[in-house]
């Protein structure tokens, strides 16, 4: 019997699924603060892109707010340990970059609402 059909994780995910997949991601990601700012990196506009394999592996390229941002380090993990709570999703890769650097205007609104920049 087919190994695929007896498992459907190793059929690449349907748009449905991947619409339900990039929502929980979200949902996730706006779990993670910079500490130093009142709002999550979602909106803060620090996630750059977020690709999913078939395999359901998550690969994210996100930014700080700043290159000697002091928890450098760290954020990269919070992100990955808060991916990795979605349902489904098989691994994730966090990869830091700088170009092209963070500015204000990445934030949504929702983000600038709450810190008053309107």
């Amino acid at each position: 019997m087919d190994d695929a059909a007896n498992n459907p994780s190793l059929n690449p995910p349907s748009q449905g699924e991947l619409d339900v997949l990039t929502d929980q991601l979200i949902e996730q990601l706006k779990t993670v603060y910079d500490p130093e700012i009142p709002v999550d990196i979602y909106e803060l506009g620090l996630i750059y892109k977020v690709d999913v394999s078939d395999e359901r592996a998550v690969a994210i390229e996100m930014t700080l707010t700043a290159p000697g941002c002091p928890v450098a380090g760290e954020m990269p993990e919070w992100v990955r340990d808060a991916v990795l709570k979605v349902d489904g999703v098989t691994g994730c890769a966090v990869n830091l970059v700088f170009d092209p650097p963070w500015d204000p205007s990445r934030m949504s609104d929702e983000a600038k609402l709450q810190l008053n920049m309107f």
